[in-house]
Parts: structure tokens; sequence; C-alpha cells
């Protein structure tokens, strides 16, 4: 995933993401993917809304106040992007 970075830098969005991806099965909170990623909380927020409105990502409401997110593994635009990281990963140029 390092090649990734390096081709589109490490933005927040991108970082979110490859977090996302780095765990395509495990669905996790926003303060989760915020201390993992090093991102403040309200960072994190920000930048999985376009995430979520493109369908890469899943949000799921877990009680009143607390949600969950997951890398949508069955959207087409997923798959592409996970297709692309596969085959930059394999050219480690």
């Amino acid at each position: 995933m390092d090649q990734i970075e390096r081709i589109f830098g490490k933005t927040a969005q991108m970082k979110v993401l490859m977090n996302l991806i780095e765990r395509p099965n495990e669905a996790t909170y926003l303060a989760g993917i915020a201390e993992e990623t090093g991102l403040s909380h309200s960072s994190v927020s920000r930048v999985i809304t376009p995430l979520i409105a493109l369908g890469i990502v899943i949000e799921k409401p877990l009680g009143k106040n607390m949600r969950i997110f997951q890398l949508n593994t069955e959207s087409e635009i997923t798959g592409a992007i996970l297709n692309f990281c596969s085959k930059i990963d394999q050219i480690k140029g």
C-alpha cells in the first residue's frame, strides 16, 4: 500500500480509505479509524462522507448515537480500487 500513498499522497481521505482497505471485512468506529490513522475524529468524519456517498464505505447505525463503518466489498467502485491497489503492489516500482 506504500506505492498507493506515493502516487496519491498521504491525504486524510487516502489514509481513511487505506485503513479500511487493510481490513475489508471488519467494521470499525470513527474513533477507531481516527486512532489508527492519527487523524482527528472530525477529519475522519469529514473525509468518510464522500466515500459513503460513492458506495465505497457502508455506514451502519449501532444504537442511538453510534455508527460503524466498513469497506463495501460488493461495490464495483471498491472492486476497481482493490484491483488497482493489488496491481500497483505487484509492480513495486
